[in-house]
């Protein structure tokens, strides 16, 4: 396992906006957890509470309902776990359905140990505390007014406890230190449970705003690849109009005569052909899935072909390629992914114009590629920001989109980006991604 050096950012740890909902949905089922161990201790604390008092002290209780109870609560904590196991999500419905169930356990064995007078009839701001925490507004009131109800029966209905001769001299000393050990074990419990649910909570939040965050990303790539394909149907006929004025300008005599003018015109229409077939992948690319224009290739004949290709395009002098990924493996040629390296590049070689190097390698299943510059590095602003739209240290209108629509093309493949500033100087950008997302499909 690698670590990243202090001042790296992880840009995207791969997964879809959809796959990124689970750990909202997961906040029930941790709460569900915390109350499933809440009701194994409850269950411990009653039975050895029922054994000081019965043994200990002497005091008569009705075992018998005492401990069907207890197994009631057992029952409901096992049938909790088997839904657990079959289904992630908890509803709100569920998380009363179960707190419910723990008022009306606690009345019982109040009803049973002496009501109101019992010591302990404090535990039912526990359940309160918890439906406030846990539950939607109309069920946390529900929970409220059912406690309530069942302290005010307890005042008038339960089961007197059956005192030893001579008990009562020190009844109220006992029952003063029984409110003691109450409100210690509710200050202990209160403290261990809502901490650990005020956690999942705030997890559940920052979920939540990630996925926002990637819903605003998502809108705002959709209205740049809808103004991509506007400019490309419009730059259609101004290139197909420029075509036919190069080629009648090389039959001009003057022209023809001249082979310095004849060469230059020759390069302008490769550079208006390169222009057209810019403009028609973009238009061939808008609207299809991933892989539907792609063809089977392999690592290193995609890879070296990118780079390769960048070269000849780019014309950059001092540019470096190690191709270390291993035996070879069959891959589609995704169009999308050359574009997220062309990106990369470009912005290696505008940051450094003198020397820049791209490395290939495996890491078990996946693909990793690594690009370093010469440059002066990112600064700790951008580092903290890179992948946000138009966060570049360009001067000039509409720059820093580049890593921006890098950042979730890897999201979307399931990939990862990181950027560093290296420790010579310089700044790295490694792209990580499954050799399954490039996976050739089957039949």
């Amino acid at each position: 396992m690698t670590t990243r050096p202090a001042d790296q950012r992880v840009l995207s740890e791969g997964g879809s906006p959809v796959a990124s909902f689970v750990p909202v949905d997961a906040a029930g089922h941790k709460n569900m957890i915390q109350l499933i161990e809440l009701r194994w201790l409850a269950v411990v604390g009653q039975l050895l509470t029922i054994a000081l008092t019965r043994w200990g002290l002497g005091i008569g209780l009705p075992l018998v309902p005492m401990a069907m109870v207890l197994g009631s609560l057992v029952a409901l904590n096992l049938v909790s776990l088997l839904l657990l196991k079959w289904r992630r999500r908890v509803t709100n419905i569920e998380l009363f359905v179960t707190l419910l169930l723990d008022v009306i356990a606690l009345s019982i064995q109040f009803w049973l140990s002496g009501g109101a007078t019992n010591p302990f009839i404090s535990l039912f701001l526990l359940q309160v505390v918890l439906g406030s925490i846990l539950l939607e507004r109309w069920s946390t009131w529900v929970i409220v007014v059912a406690t309530s109800i069942a302290f005010a029966w307890l005042t008038v209905s339960y089961h007197p406890l059956a005192l030893p001769p001579g008990f009562g001299e020190t009844l109220f000393g006992l029952h003063i230190r029984g409110m003691w050990v109450c409100f210690a074990l509710v200050a202990v419990l209160l403290v261990m449970f809502v901490g650990r649910i005020t956690a999942n909570l705030r997890a559940r939040d920052e979920d939540l705003a990630d996925i926002r965050q990637q819903t605003t990303e998502q809108d705002h790539i959709i209205r740049i690849g809808l103004l991509a394909s506007g400019a490309a149907h419009e730059l259609g006929t101004p290139l197909s109009s420029l075509s036919v004025i190069l080629g009648d300008w090389r039959r001009i005599p003057r022209i023809a005569e001249d082979p310095e003018l004849v060469q230059e015109i020759g390069e302008m229409q490769a550079e208006v052909l390169r222009c057209k077939a810019i403009v028609t992948n973009i238009l061939l690319s808008a609207g299809e899935a991933r892989g539907e224009a792609s063809t089977a290739t392999t690592v290193h004949a995609f890879l070296d072909g990118v780079f390769s290709d960048w070269i000849s395009a780019r014309g950059y002098p001092n540019a470096h390629y190690l191709n270390s990924f291993g035996p070879d493996l069959p891959i589609v040629s995704d169009t999308v992914l050359q574009q997220v390296l062309y990106n990369v590049l470009d912005n290696a070689a505008e940051a450094s114009p003198d020397w820049l190097r791209m490395n290939v390698a495996r890491d078990g299943d996946t693909l990793v590629v690594t690009v370093c510059d010469h440059g002066p590095g990112f600064a700790p602003e951008m580092l903290e920001r890179l992948g946000k739209p138009y966060q570049s240290s360009k001067a000039r209108l509409g720059s820093g989109l580049g890593l921006f629509l890098v950042v979730n093309v890897m999201r979307k493949l399931d990939g990862s980006v990181t950027a560093s500033n290296r420790a010579g100087g310089g700044a790295e950008i490694l792209l990580t991604l499954p050799l399954s997302s490039l996976a050739l499909a089957e039949g």
